[in-house]
């Protein structure tokens, strides 16, 4: 006896009017890191298709973004010169701001979220002021991750995300963004990240491995998912308007705890570790071109609402047929 669920797979339109799950070009973010220079077009070796870019070529890659069908993106700064307090991070003309600012001219319709961390421009890797004793000061960081996402904002930036895991930061961001003329700027916190293996292609692309010690004193445990409630509900009530779990792929569970206790919409970031090993397993023929897909629509069944990733152009191409 033929079941229900089988009639109802028995073809593609009614596969298609049925399925309870499908991905669109809405839920992508594709990452952007810049770099200082010009004429800077070059395929990061750990990120295979993905490339750093400086400001000038930011227009050819804005269209080819919109062409895909891909409406927001991540940036990420890598700047020539880093010091301990990470001050080219809220320069007004550091590579970010002058990104916001060319985006903004060449491709108003393009959606621009700045990631708002110290880990890129510090001397010593770590996402934060340093407390002298080997490791980070957390109240002491708050101010100087405030003045980062208030320049974004100043430079035109439509939503900014602190990455950095200080307790407290999002309270921070917001009361200095509210208070700069910026109410109207919505946060996306790095809520549930993990002290992840998988970050080691982005580390490498982005310069900002620690240069002694580790994160795991401000990361997350990758073994605690109650925690991961606990640092999600803090943000919420800080005024996070978004909130994401990092790694998606090792951090399913989680991201199906948090859609289902939490009622603000929720991202996942598709980290570059994950791309890596996909991007690997298929261009050595060990998975179809279908595996893509699979994933990040998994990403999407789990509950994730926002997803970032570095195969957003990719699959936007698909789902648009290009």
């Amino acid at each position: 006896m033929i079941n229900r669920a089988r009639r109802l797979r028995s073809g593609p339109v009614i596969r298609d009017l049925v399925r309870e799950t499908a991905l669109s070009c809405n839920d992508f973010i594709y990452p952007l890191f810049l770099v200082e220079g010009e004429n800077v077009r070059r395929e990061i070796p750990s990120l295979p298709g993905v490339y750093h870019l400086s400001v000038d070529r930011l227009e050819e890659e804005a269209r080819d973004i919109l062409a895909c069908g891909v409406r927001a993106v991540l940036l990420f700064g890598i700047p020539d010169h880093k010091d301990a307090c990470g001050s080219e991070a809220y320069r007004e003309d550091g590579v970010v701001q002058r990104g916001i600012r060319k985006l903004k001219e060449c491709a108003p319709e393009l959606y621009i979220i700045t990631d708002v961390c110290m880990c890129e421009y510090t001397d010593h890797g770590h996402c934060g002021i340093l407390d002298g004793a080997g490791g980070v000061d957390n109240d002491a960081t708050l101010p100087y991750l405030a003045h980062i996402a208030l320049s974004h904002a100043r430079a035109g930036a439509d939503m900014v995300a602190p990455s950095d895991m200080m307790d407290g930061r999002v309270a921070a961001l917001r009361r200095e963004l509210d208070q700069g003329g910026f109410a109207h700027i919505p946060i996306m916190a790095y809520s549930a990240k993990y002290a992840s293996s998988f970050y080691g292609p982005f580390r490498d692309a982005a310069g900002s491995a620690p240069a002694f010690g580790d994160r795991r004193g401000y990361q997350m445990d990758c073994g605690n998912s109650r925690e991961a409630m606990r640092e999600i509900a803090q943000d919420i009530a800080e005024g996070a308007d978004i909130v994401m779990v990092k790694p998606a792929l090792m951090s399913m569970d989680v991201i199906r705890a948090a859609r289902d206790r939490f009622d603000v919409p929720l991202a996942a970031y598709h980290v570059s570790g994950e791309y890596a090993m996909l991007y690997s397993a298929v261009r050595q023929g060990l998975l179809g071109e279908g595996a893509v897909y699979e994933t990040l629509l998994s990403l999407k069944r789990a509950g994730a609402e926002l997803i970032i990733t570095y195969y957003a152009k990719d699959i936007c191409r698909r789902l648009k047929g290009l």
